[in-house]
């Protein structure tokens, strides 16, 4: 049986320009290309968990705006449960102004709107979501208060927490503690840690630091380096290469890898090999444009793995 993943977070509508560099403060670049995508990282972390074949439950908030009507349209065609999304009046839905240079890197300002507005009462009317679910995931762009119900409601249900603290955030123990999971990349660990992260040694010593705060398992991604993983339980401390591929946008790389390791893990897939294969996820995400129109589903990243394996 199928074992349903309740995914907490953001909805937004991607507003992306495409220039040949990230502009600096007080310039003003020319001749960039616009585009208009759905994303915000609970969203892309949802879609990216359907399409790898999980039974998703989204709980988030929107506008009673045409982008808060396409973005419920679309998770639908996704197959997503959208029973606890909350749709607000007056209040917009979250937008993300992405600038995305040549080179793939980008820059993102979100005005959060309607993320705002999911609060903790909004996850007690959906309690039934989270007692039905056996992961749970969730990010930091809807309010900290509302993580901490979330996780205080996965307690209760003995649900799992995959927690990706992105953005970076500083976070009370009382929410960590209760974290089972916890994928931050290299910047987010520092921020938790205060302990720079750009190798091995510096992320062993990271993820220590995040074990005595209660969390059992520790997962830093690292870009196409790939992921330091270090359980508790098991005593496993190794780093999981990642893929090299050419990059043209990594906007929902690190949502990507999310979405499909909590469906891994759901299935029961070991770590390493549940790592691996939302490495794999991730590394097909970049090399497409946009955040939810690059995440790729189950069968594609099948593909892509047993051709790396040959």
């Amino acid at each position: 049986m199928m074992k349903k993943i309740v995914v907490v977070g953001s909805s937004n509508t991607d507003l992306i320009i495409k220039v040949s560099e990230i502009p600096r403060p007080g310039e003003t670049l020319l001749g960039g290309e616009f585009m208009t995508f759905p994303g915000g990282k609970g969203a892309n972390q949802a879609v990216a968990a359907a399409r790898a074949g999980g039974d998703v439950i989204f709980i988030a908030s929107v506008g009673n705006d045409a982008y808060g009507e396409e973005a419920i349209k679309g998770y639908r065609l996704d197959n997503i449960n959208t029973e606890d999304i909350k749709v607000c009046k007056g209040v917009p839905s979250g937008i993300a102004m992405i600038t995305i240079s040549a080179k793939g890197e980008n820059a993102i300002t979100v005005a959060s709107g309607a993320n705002a507005e999911l609060r903790p009462a909004d996850l007690e009317e959906a309690e039934e979501a989270f007692l039905e679910a056996d992961y749970m995931l969730i990010q930091l762009e809807t309010p900290l208060e509302t993580v901490q119900k979330a996780v205080e409601l996965c307690a209760e249900f003995n649900t799992l927490v995959i927690l990706n603290p992105a953005p970076a955030a500083d976070l009370s123990d009382e929410i960590l503690k209760r974290v089972s999971i916890l994928t931050p990349n290299e910047t987010e660990a520092e921020r938790l840690t205060g302990i720079s992260v750009g190798d091995e040694p510096g992320a062993a010593a990271a993820a220590d630091a995040l074990h005595k705060r209660g969390i059992p398992t520790v997962i830093i991604t690292m870009g196409a380096a790939g992921a330091w993983l270090s359980d508790r339980a098991t005593g496993t401390r190794i780093m999981v290469p990642g893929f090299k591929v050419e990059v043209m946008d990594s906007t929902a790389a690190g949502d990507t890898f999310n979405g499909q390791l909590a469906v891994a893990l759901s299935e029961g897939m070991k770590l390493e090999d549940a790592i691996l294969t939302a490495h794999g996820a991730a590394a097909l995400s970049v090399q497409k444009l946009g955040a939810q129109s690059s995440i790729p589903r189950r069968e594609e990243t099948n593909s892509f793995l047993k051709e790396k394996r040959k």
